[in-house]
């Protein structure tokens, strides 16, 4: 596997991208890009050139994975957004060599932290469906995974939860917010 920046140039792997965005989060998150129109949109943001996007690719060429950043805060604070696997490849490393990748693009490019947000639209953690105005940090603190919700994931590569939006997606389902300091 090797992790590369995807550049315009590279028609095949943006439209692999783009196709990889609506398989990777179809399951969970349907609305988030459900045509590849709307893949293709997303990925042409991420080329933007004070973004990140970076690509783990196979030694023929084809797109395992992908990982975008964008800046703020003066490029002190870097949002991961979006990280998408193929989802027959899930839980190989993949997504674990992006984000160490990105971590590293960030620090390279003076940045002190990244910030995420994982959402709870589908009741995968024990913060959707509740009333989160009521002991909100007793609530974050003892959070339960009940799907296979991707914070665990980002909390094993370091990150802590930060706070949540409540109802971001609707009554009941937040968006967790996570950081990580990367100086």
């Amino acid at each position: 596997m090797n992790i590369i920046s995807l550049t315009r140039e590279n028609e095949s792997l943006i439209q692999q991208a783009a196709q990889l965005m609506m398989d990777a989060f179809h399951e969970h998150w349907p609305d988030a890009w459900p045509s590849l129109e709307e893949g293709l949109q997303e990925v042409n943001e991420m080329l933007d050139e004070e973004r990140i996007c970076r690509a783990a690719v196979d030694k023929e060429g084809n797109l395992l994975g992908i990982i975008g950043g964008i800046p703020g805060y003066d490029g002190h604070v870097w949002e991961l957004h979006p990280l998408a696997v193929q989802p027959g490849l899930q839980g190989q490393g993949i997504g674990r060599a992006l984000v160490e990748d990105f971590e590293e693009q960030v620090r390279l490019r003076g940045g002190l932290t990244i910030t995420l947000g994982t959402d709870d639209e589908d009741n995968m953690t024990s913060l959707s469906n509740v009333d989160l105005y009521e002991n909100l940090w007793d609530q974050i603190y003892n959070i339960r995974n009940l799907k296979n919700h991707p914070f665990e994931f980002y909390q094993k590569m370091g990150y802590i939860i930060t706070g949540v939006v409540i109802d971001a997606n609707g009554i009941g389902k937040p968006d967790i917010l996570m950081s990580k300091r990367v100086k």
